[in-house]
């Protein structure tokens, strides 16, 4: 029995995360990232991007 599925459209894939400035926390992550990179451990590196973009700051203060 012949199967027809719909095509797959996958996104762009989404870009590094920038580290925020100041913060010892994404630095270091960030630092870490670079020597995945190196590693060529692409697994790490992707694990390292969640970390960085779902690490917590504080809002900035309103005025």
């Amino acid at each position: 029995m012949t199967r027809i599925c719909r095509p797959v459209h996958l996104r762009e894939p989404m870009s590094e995360p920038v580290p925020v400035a100041g913060c010892k926390v994404c630095a270091a992550l960030a630092q870490q990232r670079d020597t995945a990179h190196a590693n060529g451990d692409k697994s790490k590196v992707a694990d390292y991007n969640v970390e960085i973009r779902s690490h917590p700051h504080p809002k900035a203060a309103r005025s």
